[in-house]
């Protein structure tokens, strides 16, 4: 497994979301789509309780002892519970950032490890270590696409109040 061109990857993805949201303003950053998906800020501060509630946890938990139970996950309770939409875009791609960094330092910690190492899922099976963390990095890409679909939508809903369309654009099929 290439692990170092995965967290290579991971290492950069806050600063291209940083990237992607400059200009957003606050309104934009919490409109939902008529499907009800999640706004940007909440793909942002779900982004950021992932990687301290979810793969660094679970990662961690793994390769210490794989048959320690790991801690709960519920992304959508989180996203309600802990009011993400409510939250500043700025302060939350900080928290990401941050989030982001302290996982960035374990991992660079970690001593050869056993990628091998699996946990007894009890509901999907054997998750091994290293699917954690390909999935990891994984996760980062489709939250990327989410937030390119977010803008894409919010283009859509910003011409369609004058009866403007995204067709020149193409389509969207991700």
């Amino acid at each position: 497994m290439n692990d170092q061109g995965l967290i290579a990857r991971m290492a950069h993805t806050p600063a291209a979301i940083k990237t992607l949201l400059k200009g957003v303003s606050a309104a934009d950053a919490r409109w939902k789509p008529e499907s009800g998906a999640w706004s940007i800020l909440e793909i942002v501060n779900h982004l950021a309780d992932e990687d301290r509630d979810d793969f660094r946890m679970r990662l961690m938990s793994t390769l210490r002892d794989p048959t320690a139970p790991w801690p709960k996950n519920d992304p959508e309770a989180w996203a309600r519970e802990r009011k993400y939409n409510t939250r500043d875009l700025d302060e939350s791609l900080k928290r990401f950032a941050a989030e982001r960094r302290k996982s960035l330092r374990f991992l660079g910690g970690l001593q050869k490890p056993k990628w091998k190492t699996a946990y007894i899922h009890p509901k999907v099976g054997p998750v091994t270590a290293g699917e954690l963390m390909v999935s990891w990095q994984a996760h980062d890409a489709l939250h990327i696409r989410q937030i390119a679909k977010r803008l894409f939508e919010l283009a859509e809903r910003d011409g369609a109040k004058d009866g403007f369309t995204t067709r020149y654009a193409g389509e969207w099929k991700a």
